[in-house]
């Protein structure tokens, strides 16, 4: 009996909805005197371009019905498929029932994703995107790569034409199996798109079971440390497209994300954010990108350096002329102007990345975390306050430009790791107490950090992502010269804290929402 090695490809059979070099592929088929079938508009395009193909009812001897949902679920088909020609009974139930064994498989899927992602798209337009028959083709010949080849790639065709001419039609078992385990993560990630669609379609709250399908992206060179592995999955290059510098790393890209999410909290103004290690250490606001550049990296002088700036707005001559003074690591922006580019470019290494704000915005949806045994999912933290529902807890209450300022420093405040304190002016931060294990430790750091970058927090409001448990950490920060803070309340102590608000003569508003992030 032949081995899987030696067995020529005869028949091939061709069903593709991304025609994408299928027609040059095709005709070479045919010059190496491999019978070709195909199915719907595939058969089509090739009748279109001469190329001999037959209609796959030649191999099932039944019509395509029911607009196409079925054509290919036959016997005929799945049979050859599936035949397992290392076993002589398989061989010779072909030749009773007039069968033959298709060696080559080329299907790629119903749009589904695209369908998906046009807003244009209907319930049921969507449903008929549902392939069926190309799954079925694609797992039966995947589970019997030994004996039959399947594709569902167009990359791989000109590496498919030269196996088989160097190997007389014939291609080898391993690389067969390489094509069946990518057929098999590709229908994978189709299914449970469609699941998802239908989780989300049905309104189910907690989905039956957890359905990830995302791409490869790229390979890098590490994790967070050197002896770590890493790997890119999803369409963060669709969000993010690098437009200079050296290759983006596991922390580089943890970054973006974290200081894209913040600058997209700002609008109205242009706005600044400079982020290490996904905690920011200055944001500001200003009429130009340079002023509120200015404003941002006052807060803390060094450790800009080999940081990740935000932008969001252009990134024109001005602000570039500013930030190329110092070593950053990356620079995002929606935009680049020209003459902005050709300056930033002049860094080899300092990677430029142009931010889609539209995709980043509809990608905040549910966040992934994963622990031992499981993951934890959850919906991403993007509510907002109304200031008309906030609840001044004390007598005072907070002045046109203390409102700013404290608006300005909530939006900021969840973007730093618990416990967070944030020192804030109405446009620019004054001090960052980011990740400790005590609210009071952050209150000193925020003040320690300001009084190192000579800033006077006299005047300042605070943010604190949660609650003050006893009142230690509020004397702290009116102490350094706070006038006015936001904080979740919630405490059983709020009345002493308040109390003490109150004795001190400043301002307490209460969100009734807190922004812990671990």
């Amino acid at each position: 009996m032949k081995s899987p090695n030696t067995h020529t490809i005869k028949k091939a059979l061709i069903s593709v909805s991304d025609k994408t070099g299928i027609v040059e592929f095709a005709k070479e088929l045919t010059n190496r005197n491999i019978e070709l079938y195909s199915t719907g508009g595939t058969y089509k395009l090739l009748n279109e371009n001469n190329i001999k193909v037959q209609y796959v009812s030649e191999l099932t001897n039944f019509p395509e019905i029911m607009n196409g949902r079925v054509k290919t679920l036959h016997p005929g088909v799945h049979a050859g498929l599936l035949a397992d020609l290392g076993k002589e009974e398989h061989i010779k139930q072909l030749e009773e029932n007039n069968l033959n064994s298709i060696d080559l498989l080329l299907v790629n899927l119903y749009p589904f994703e695209e369908t998906l992602k046009n807003s244009q798209s209907t319930h049921p337009d969507l449903i008929e995107n549902i392939d069926i028959g190309g799954p079925a083709m694609l797992r039966a010949a995947a589970k019997n790569y030994r004996w039959t080849a399947v594709v569902i790639n167009p990359n791989h065709y000109n590496t498919i034409l030269e196996k088989l001419d160097s190997s007389n039609n014939c291609l080898d078992e391993q690389f067969r199996a390489d094509l069946a385990g990518e057929v098999f993560s590709h229908t994978a990630k189709y299914d449970s798109m469609i699941a998802n669609y239908f989780a989300d379609f049905n309104k189910l709250e907690t989905p039956h079971n957890l359905n990830i399908g995302l791409k490869s992206t790229q390979s890098l060179r590490y994790g967070e440390n050197p002896h770590q592995k890493a790997h890119l999955y999803g369409n963060f290059d669709e969000i993010f497209q690098q437009l200079h510098g050296k290759e983006l790393s596991y922390n580089n890209i943890v970054d973006i994300d974290a200081a894209s999410k913040l600058s997209i909290e700002f609008e109205e103004e242009p706005t600044v954010v400079i982020v290490k290690h996904t905690n920011p250490c200055g944001v500001g606001t200003g009429k130009t990108l340079a002023e509120a550049y200015d404003k941002a990296f006052a807060t803390d002088n060094v450790s800009p350096f080999g940081g990740i700036m935000a932008f969001n707005r252009p990134m024109n001559l001005e602000m570039a002329e500013k930030v190329h003074k110092i070593f950053t690591e990356v620079l995002i922006a929606p935009s680049f102007d020209d003459d902005a580019l050709e300056l930033l470019n002049k860094k080899r290494d300092r990677r430029l990345i142009k931010l889609n704000t539209e995709l980043l915005k509809s990608s905040l949806i549910n966040e992934y975390k994963s622990v031992a045994g499981g993951m934890l999912v959850q919906s991403s933290d993007i509510e907002l306050i109304d200031k008309d529902k906030l609840k001044v807890a004390t007598d005072i209450e907070p002045n046109d430009d203390q409102w700013k300022a404290l608006m300005f420093a909530w939006r900021i405040c969840k973007h730093v790791k618990s416990n967070a304190i944030i020192y804030c002016g109405p446009d620019r931060t004054l001090g960052i107490g980011a990740g400790q294990m005590s609210r009071v430790d952050s209150a000193r750091i925020a003040a320690s950090k300001a009084k190192e970058m000579g800033l006077d927090l006299k005047g300042s409001v605070v943010a604190s992502d949660a609650f003050f448990p006893f009142k230690d950490g509020l004397l702290n920060v009116i102490e350094a010269g706070a006038t006015a803070v936001i904080q979740p309340g919630g405490s059983i102590r709020d009345d002493e804290v308040i109390e003490a608000a109150n004795q001190n003569d400043i301002a307490m508003v209460f969100t009734g929402m807190r922004h812990f992030k671990h």
